[in-house]
């Protein structure tokens, strides 16, 4: 019996990186520190091997590499999608295959969090990390999102409760706001709490913004927030420290999307003309954001890519998996540790069903049971080693504390663009 400390949870994009795994005959035993999600990501792998499928027959790893660079190669289409649940070195590893076969590549982003880079790309970006909230941040502010179930311990490690350097007193020095349309349990832990309309989500950013520039607001209510709260909130916000907004897909998935995070990203920069202000957004796989920095920096943009050409295009509401399943234009699509099949809408989900699907996926998941060629692999932070980015952009390396005895998915990409090679 091993206890090997340290290890970084990769269900989130907390990357909780103090998690202890007990192990014994190779299979984990007890995990500590981990929260329920990370726990059961832990206890729930098997790293036995599995044979890789084709048309759900059991075959070799060699027979299915062939059949799925036939399909790759053969296609007039393609289309890969996932990418959030692998390491940032197969990121690079499907960036290269999408280029060769002159695919379309979109990660996870396009249905969470793909606004928040247009916006981004529109207004800048006013960031920090983790640790620097933990030290100094006085306010804290979250929009539209629900951390204390979604990430289970960003409030103990990172946020409301750790004792900083310049927070000694951890929660007691500290004010949480929450802005919700319901009383989610995060809200029913905040020091303060507004109801907002759904949908009304920008009106209320511009309305705080006028009030931080010194306006007055005529309305007497802003998405249904009454004017008075509105201002209490902006006086916070001007009299803190060091301020921080948290956002969630409460505002990335709702009426105006895009331009409700340039509502929060103006506001955080109008702030920085009279305390420190930063904002983040809370991603939710574990290397989402791994996979929006690989792309940016191979392809120069974050998701929704087009090679087909030859060179890298960008076009959201175009070359995003959804719309290219909804459309009937992918003719074979290459999964990478996701489940489209099980969260896609309807009509993309029945696109999927009448063409090719590749899925490489360490567990057999609706889209892999379901898929023309399925290759079980490793699991990166569990049996395979890798690199993911936390949701503060930070890079963690990730231990292998079980033997691996399956392929990682680095070793499937790169036998799959030779495959297409020889073809």
């Amino acid at each position: 019996m091993t206890v090997e400390r340290n290890v970084v949870c990769t269900f989130c994009g907390c990357l909780c990186d103090d998690i202890n795994l007990t192990i014994e005959d190779d299979r984990i035993v007890k995990v500590e520190k981990a929260c329920g999600n990370g726990r059961g990501l832990f206890e729930g792998y098997n790293p036995d091997p599995i044979m890789p499928k084709v048309m759900g027959r059991d075959t070799s790893f060699q027979e299915a590499v062939k059949e799925a660079s036939r399909i790759l190669r053969s296609a007039r289409y393609p289309l890969i999608y996932g990418l959030s649940s692998t390491s940032s070195e197969a990121q690079r590893m499907t960036v290269q295959l999408a280029e060769l076969i002159g695919a379309s590549i979109d990660s996870t982003s396009s249905v969470c969090h793909g606004p928040t880079g247009l916006a981004m790309q529109a207004v800048g970006e006013p960031t920090c990390t983790l640790g620097e909230i933990k030290n100094r941040a006085d306010l804290l502010v979250f929009w539209g999102c629900n951390p204390l179930v979604t990430h289970s311990r960003h409030f103990a490690r990172y946020s409301a409760m750790p004792k900083g350097r310049f927070i000694p007193e951890g929660r007691r020095d500290r004010k949480v706001v929450v802005v919700d349309v319901r009383r989610s349990e995060t809200a029913k832990s905040a020091d303060m709490y507004l109801q907002i309309k759904q949908g009304c989500d920008f009106e209320v950013l511009l309305a705080l913004k006028a009030l931080i520039m010194g306006r007055t607001l005529d309305a007497v209510e802003v998405g249904g927030i009454p004017a008075e709260v509105l201002q209490q909130l902006a006086v916070e916000m001007k009299s803190c420290r060091y301020g921080m907004i948290f956002f969630g897909m409460g505002l990335t998935m709702t009426n105006g999307r895009d331009l409700n995070v340039r509502g929060v990203l103006s506001l955080v920069r109008e702030l920085n003309d009279h305390t420190r202000f930063s904002a983040l957004p809370m991603r939710g796989h574990g290397n989402v954001t791994g996979a929006d920095q690989v792309m940016s920096w191979l392809c120069g943009y974050p998701f929704a890519v087009n090679y087909s050409r030859g060179y890298p295009r960008y076009g959201p509401g175009e070359y995003t998996a959804v719309d290219l399943l909804c459309s009937g234009e992918a003719d074979c699509m290459l999964v990478i540790a996701s489940d489209p099949a099980a969260h896609f809408p309807a009509p993309a989900v029945k696109h999927m069903k009448t063409i090719p699907v590749i899925a490489i996926d360490p567990a057999e998941s609706l889209t892999a049971a379901g898929a023309s060629v399925y290759f079980p692999t490793a699991m990166y932070g569990i049996d395979c080693e890798g690199t993911a980015y936390r949701m503060d952009g930070v890079a963690l390396r990730l231990k292998a504390p079980l033997k691996r005895k399956r392929p990682s998915d680095e070793e499937v990409l790169q036998a799959l663009i030779e495959g297409v090679k020889s073809c």
